[in-house]
């Protein structure tokens, strides 16, 4: 299923990485399609979607029977302390849990644009893009790498997390953890299918500008360069754009649900800081340590999810820039003139972002915003409890 684009240390991890995330999502029942290896295509299993909607299920309903919240003294303290933070904490746990479902009804539900997108990339490689060399795209690689290290970091962040601020281990402390743990990785191995799908989108599309900078060259060498090049490299990038709108469109409430967890997670965990540490004035060193790193992981898988988009729309921008470097070139075929023409009007009317339940396009702009809006909300929500702080 992913070829392998190379045999450095770099490309054989980039390829370990993606087999651990298939395999993942297969065995957390988040990937509910074979592979057939004869066509070369994924088919949708119902067995797989039962099989999913059950463990996945399971996982929630573990979770909810073994709350361990109970069993870790220093929320205890939080909560007695501020009654206000004893709510909010509950209303975030239904809204976990809530998004945990909706993500994984909506991916099931929308298994079949799923199948048909995934197919098309796979179409894709197999037919056009398996005869370029993929050497010199190390973003790809690279994207690949920090995505895959960034579902490991969060586990871990989460199990130092809740270790670290647990001084009691029971049985029903270990199964609500490891039942936890599970449905987090479920969930963010759901949400890395969207960043994979993308990063392969920026991969062809780098592709395509790398032949437009190669034909760029030819002419301003004197060599003749067929019109039928440029009409073939503009009927890529259309199928390209098209698969990054409907993946947009399949993933978005997932990704817009993901990203609001990252920054309210963040937002709530400063707040129980303020109180611990303020209002009861406890020392806590060890836990300063374990409470800044899970922050500081949160924040960068956050910003990860939107430097990847990032990258693609930078990709686009860069498209409409190197058909620029056409005017550059004097006495072009008029037959060649037109299809160069046809490729920049198309890039002026459709660009390659992400956009997102009709909200927002996916940025670092964006980015930006959403992060400062949090602190805002943050502060606001001090303002608010002063009093009890």
């Amino acid at each position: 299923m992913f070829r392998r684009s190379g045999s450095g240390f770099r490309q054989k991890w980039t390829s370990l990485t993606l087999k651990g995330a298939l395999y993942g999502s297969w065995i957390l029942g988040v990937f509910p399609f074979t592979y057939d290896s004869w066509t070369r295509t994924l088919r949708r299993s119902k067995w797989l979607i039962v099989y999913g909607c059950v463990l996945n299920a399971a996982f929630i309903l573990l979770v909810v029977t073994n709350d361990t919240e109970t069993e870790i003294p220093l929320r205890m303290e939080v909560f007695h302390r501020n009654a206000l933070a004893e709510q909010i904490n509950g209303i975030h746990d239904i809204q976990s849990l809530s998004m945990v479902s909706i993500m994984l009804l909506r991916s099931f539900w929308r298994s079949d644009d799923i199948e048909r997108t995934l197919n098309e990339l796979q179409d894709l490689q197999h037919r056009y893009f398996r005869y370029y060399s993929l050497e010199e795209c190390t973003r790809f690689d690279r994207f690949v790498l920090y995505k895959g290290l960034s579902v490991v970091l969060e586990i871990a962040s989460m199990l130092a997390l809740e270790l670290g601020m647990s001084p009691n281990f029971s049985a029903q402390f270990f199964i609500g953890l490891g039942s936890l743990c599970l449905m987090i990785s479920a969930v963010l191995l759901g949400a890395s299918h969207f960043h994979l799908a993308v990063v392969f989108v920026y991969r062809y599309v780098w592709i395509v500008n790398r032949e437009l900078l190669k034909l760029v060259n030819k002419l301003a060498n004197g060599e003749t360069v067929e019109s039928e090049k440029v009409d073939f490299l503009l009927k890529l990038y259309h199928r390209l754009l098209d698969l990054s709108h409907r993946l947009a469109s399949i993933y978005d409430y997932q990704m817009v649900m993901v990203m609001a967890s990252f920054l309210i997670a963040n937002v709530l965990g400063i707040y129980f800081f303020i109180i611990y540490s303020i209002s009861l004035n406890k020392n806590m060193d060890i836990q300063i340590v374990i409470f800044v790193q899970a922050l500081a992981i949160n924040m960068l898988d956050f910003w990860l999810n939107i430097e990847i988009c990032e990258l693609a729309e930078r990709s686009g921008r860069q498209t409409s820039t190197i058909l620029k470097l056409f005017n550059d070139i004097e006495c072009l075929d008029q037959k060649l003139e037109r299809s160069i023409t046809d490729f920049a009007l198309f890039c002026s009317h459709r660009r390659l972002r992400f956009h997102h339940c009709g909200l927002f396009y996916v940025n670092c702009e964006m980015g930006f915003r959403m992060a400062i809006t949090s602190f805002l909300y943050l502060l606001f929500l001090i303002q608010f409890d002063f009093w009890n702080l």
